[in-house]
């Protein structure tokens, strides 16, 4: 068989493959949309389930022109909605809070990670070893079961991701050490974290313009700790610096950078608490629910921070043959986007870099 008879022959089998994929979601009564479908009927037209968009969003446009304008982005990104749906068919992908925005915008405004993740990390989970078993850790696991997670939050228009990835990570580290849950301020981060990484000075944790939670560990830690909610709330905007020492909720001592291997991360996480992470958030932005597992994801351009509460062990997955494991994300988008906030991802296939940046942080014991 020649290379171009071959090649023919794969493309053939993917998209059989992507055909039955989409033939089998479509009528698996297991997989349920988590907004009501009919509000955005194919029957309608574009412009009308626009209209239905600004109702349900509370969306309002000064002008005609920027009513076109956005209209425009709204029709795009139902074509990349239906692009993301035959990649990830195991999700739902959609009409979200953000189908008014284009791609840049959206990665501007509601992401912050800003760099790539260490070049001399492998991100494959293959490539590394793994130290211990694996095999007494259960099946599933939530930190929210256990109390050790906050209500989801919402960063608003503003690149500081990095900073409710931090905050979250050590909320979770603390009730593990005093059995407390505490609302923890992100506003602290935004206004008063400068810290640059050690190995790249132009990567600097700054404010609605993003960050990295590594340099946001740093800076608690020299800082002497973080505030909570109450005391220093969130704005959405970065403004001038009002941290009193005399009012930190909880004291950083360390943290860790965890290893690329899933088994070690989920073992981590088990152990020591919510992880802060981060993940390539393409699909992110259309994404309504159900278990995210796309054909392809690219791995070494992440650009978000999140939480990971959990795991689960049988999440459908149409193009991974079968039920797959899936991780569970808390998300800073608040309750209207997602699984009310949360998102689920394949686990076990670095999937969109999510193995590639992950960390765990130690709090004082007062």
């Amino acid at each position: 068989m020649t290379q171009q008879e071959v090649a023919a022959l794969t493309c053939t089998v993917v998209l059989t493959l992507i055909t039955c994929a989409l033939s089998a979601y479509a009528i698996d009564e297991t997989i349920v949309q988590v907004t009501d479908s009919r509000r955005y009927a194919d029957l309608l037209g574009t412009e009308e389930k626009f209209k239905i968009f600004i109702e349900d969003y509370s969306k309002e446009y000064a002008t005609r022109e920027e009513y076109l304008h956005r209209l425009g982005i709204f029709a795009k990104n139902m074509i990349r909605a239906v692009e993301h749906q035959a990649i990830d068919p195991t999700a739902v992908h959609g009409v979200t809070p953000f189908s008014d925005l284009s791609e840049e915008e959206f990665q501007r405004l509601y992401t912050g990670v800003r760099v790539r993740p260490q070049l001399n990390r492998k991100v494959q989970e293959e490539d590394a070893t793994v130290e211990g078993s694996d095999d007494d850790l259960p099946e599933s696991f939530d930190w929210r079961e256990k109390g050790a997670v906050t209500d989801v939050k919402m960063q608003g228009a503003c690149g500081s991701c990095w900073a409710f990835s931090t905050t979250g990570a050590v909320e979770g580290a603390n009730f593990v050490s005093t059995g407390k849950l505490l609302n923890l301020s992100e506003q602290q981060l935004v206004d008063c974290d400068h810290t640059c990484d050690r190995k790249d000075k132009r990567a600097c944790d700054n404010g609605c313009r993003g960050g990295l939670m590594s340099n946001a560990y740093r800076y608690l830690i020299e800082a002497g700790g973080l505030e909570d909610e109450a005391s220093y709330p969130y704005t959405g905007k970065r403004g001038e610096c009002k941290f009193d020492p005399q009012k930190v909720a909880v004291q950083v001592v360390n943290f860790t950078d965890i290893p690329v291997n899933e088994k070690q991360i989920a073992a981590n996480l088990v152990q020591h608490g919510p992880l802060a992470v981060a993940l390539n958030a393409v699909f992110m932005q259309t994404y309504i629910g159900g278990v995210s597992c796309p054909l392809i994801c690219g791995k070494r351009w992440i650009n978000h921070g999140v939480l990971l509460v959990g795991y689960g062990a049988k999440g459908f997955s149409i193009l991974r043959l079968g039920n797959q494991p899936y991780w569970i994300i808390k998300n800073s988008w608040g309750k209207r986007w997602g699984e009310h906030g949360y998102y689920r991802l394949c686990r076990g296939h670095g999937m969109c870099g999510i193995n590639t940046m992950v960390s765990a942080v130690v709090t004082q014991v007062s």
